[in-house]
């Protein structure tokens, strides 16, 4: 590549920086006509180091991003009632592409054969510009990826090692926050109905755990108690059993589930023994998928932005393929999600 160094940069500059004809860079540059990925990748070097992707950026006027690999889990795919969180961040993401007109190859992540390196090989082969991945921890998976220095954003999803870019909710805080306001409407023994999922889930743990030492209050009456899974029967069988451990509710007055599912599931057990949110106890659920408005009580629950975290996922690894030239450390972005107050937890007294 011929360097160049000029005041003001333009298709030409950018043309002879990469060795091309200027109508290659106008096609690569506008997403007019397909052009193979090593030339493709020469313009954008050449415009990134001239300074002119970042300026194109700022006013939304470049089209970097063309195709993308989706590596997904099997289990959001087929909707349905259950996996409600997952098949909404897709669809508002799935549609963001259609409206970009931006090429989405998916694949199965949890299929025996899928590793790093297969992840890796498909997008290759499938020519994407970079890897979108969805509720993925793996570390060896997210070293492969990383190592292949083809731009990645993991949503929903942790990458302990700092690799790749992120994008997920603010869990351990939006976990503090719901139980922070449990704790001044009044309660003192709330019971965390979780899993041992992933990251991201036990965080949630860790902000439930985070209000009470906030507020000075003893650690045992925070009470964990695990069911074998997230979808609602778990949930149901989970709190069955801790009633009948307990000879009812145990002195708990408020139950904080790790997501809307394991509310499902509280709100039938509670039901069949004969409880009654919020008067006997309050719930309050984390994900505020819609459902949630349809139950009865209605439930009160920790809404994630899952509407804007494809976008942000997008965001983020366009800004990868401008930025590469300066190799620039990953990115861990959360978004804040809110409480949305429903009439399945009440005040004490």
């Amino acid at each position: 590549m011929k360097p160049v160094q000029h005041k003001k940069v333009g298709f030409k500059e950018i043309a002879l920086a990469a060795d091309v004809a200027i109508s290659t860079v106008s096609h690569v540059l506008n997403g007019t006509a397909p052009i193979s990925p090593e030339v493709r990748a020469r313009v954008l070097d050449a415009a990134g180091q001239l300074g002119y992707l970042a300026k194109r950026r700022e006013k939304a006027s470049i089209a970097v991003l063309r195709s993308i690999l989706l590596a997904v889990p099997s289990d959001t795919l087929p909707h349905n009632e259950f996996n409600l969180f997952s098949w909404t961040l897709l669809s508002t993401l799935m549609r963001e592409c259609e409206r970009r007109a931006i090429r989405v190859v998916p694949i199965e992540i949890d299929r025996p054969d899928i590793s790093g390196d297969r992840i890796v090989a498909e997008a290759r082969t499938a020519e994407v510009d970079g890897i979108l991945l969805l509720s993925e921890d793996r570390r060896d998976v997210l070293r492969d990826i990383a190592a292949s220095e083809i731009p990645a954003v993991l949503i929903n999803g942790e990458d302990h090692e700092m690799q790749i870019d992120s994008v997920t909710p603010g869990n351990r805080f939006a976990a503090r926050y719901a139980t922070n306001w449990l704790i001044e409407e009044g309660h003192r023994s709330i019971l965390h109905l979780t899993w041992e999922g992933r990251s991201t889930i036990r965080r949630r743990r860790d902000g439930f755990l985070d209000a009470f030492r906030a507020n000075g209050l003893p650690l045992d009456t925070a009470h964990i108690h695990l069911a074998e899974g997230f979808l609602p029967d778990q949930g149901e069988a989970a709190l069955t059993a801790w009633l009948a451990e307990h000879n009812g509710l145990g002195g708990i007055t408020a139950i904080f589930c790790a997501a809307d599912n394991l509310a499902l599931g509280a709100l039938a057990a509670l039901s069949k023994a004969g409880l009654t949110p919020p008067r006997d106890v309050s719930i309050v659920g984390f994900d505020g998928v819609a459902i949630g408005e349809l139950t009865t009580p209605a439930l009160t629950t920790v809404s994630v932005p899952l509407e804007h975290m494809g976008t942000a996922a997008l965001h983020l690894l366009e800004q990868r393929i401008v930025n590469a030239a300066q190799h620039p450390p990953a990115h861990r972005l959360e978004l804040g999600c809110r409480l949305t107050i429903r009439n399945s937890a009440r005040r004490l007294g």
